[in-house]
């Protein structure tokens, strides 16, 4: 069962790595790197300091630090504990898949910490601010799709790997989302709660 969808996921991989073109590699090259989405964090904090003022503000930058490191280990966990070679690192299919990066990245890719972390991010502040600002939350889960698929785009993560980042992106950005609301209760006083 294992080994069958992890043939099923290298088709899929080699299929949606095959949809690119020289033409957008520039594109999803930019989308994928991390400092490309530093104009979007600087939004959030100044919707943060607009919507909740300093204090909380501190508070959302704290629990988001430990959330995004949270994140982190947990991929680093994941890819040293199940050690899946990056498709560019597999000799089964890297002569067939494009390579858009100049290099390739760690040799395990189990899970995506990219998407992991896009997701984490998307899912904590969509819930953050669903209430003030409607739109918010669809425009930061288009950005975190986007990050995600640029690792299939670019050829360092398989489907699964996105997939699994994306559920544990999910899962941490809504718990942190729920931790912060518990923080905010015993640290704050009622008329800045958030």
């Amino acid at each position: 069962m294992l080994e069958e969808l992890i043939k099923y996921d290298k088709e899929l991989f080699l299929f949606l790595n095959g949809l690119g073109t020289e033409g957008w590699d520039g594109f999803w090259m930019t989308v994928t790197n991390k400092f490309s989405s530093i104009p979007l964090y600087v939004v959030l904090l100044l919707l943060c300091l607009r919507q909740f003022g300093w204090k909380v503000t501190l508070l959302i930058i704290v629990t988001v630090a430990l959330m995004i490191t949270a994140t982190d280990q947990l991929a680093n966990a994941f890819k040293y504990g199940f050690e899946r070679l990056r498709p560019c690192k597999d000799e089964s299919i890297n002569t067939l898949m494009r390579l858009v990066k100049p290099s390739c990245g760690g040799k395990f890719g189990y899970f995506s910490a990219h998407a992991a972390n896009s997701f984490t991010v998307a899912t904590f502040f969509g819930l953050l601010f669903r209430q003030h600002f409607k739109a918010l939350p669809m425009i930061l889960l288009i950005w975190a799709l986007l990050v995600a698929y640029s690792r299939i785009y670019i050829g360092v993560h398989f489907p699964l790997d996105v997939i699994t980042g994306i559920c544990v992106g999910l899962l941490l950005g809504w718990l942190f989302f729920r931790l912060k609301g518990l923080a905010a209760k015993k640290l704050l006083p009622e008329d800045q709660s958030f």
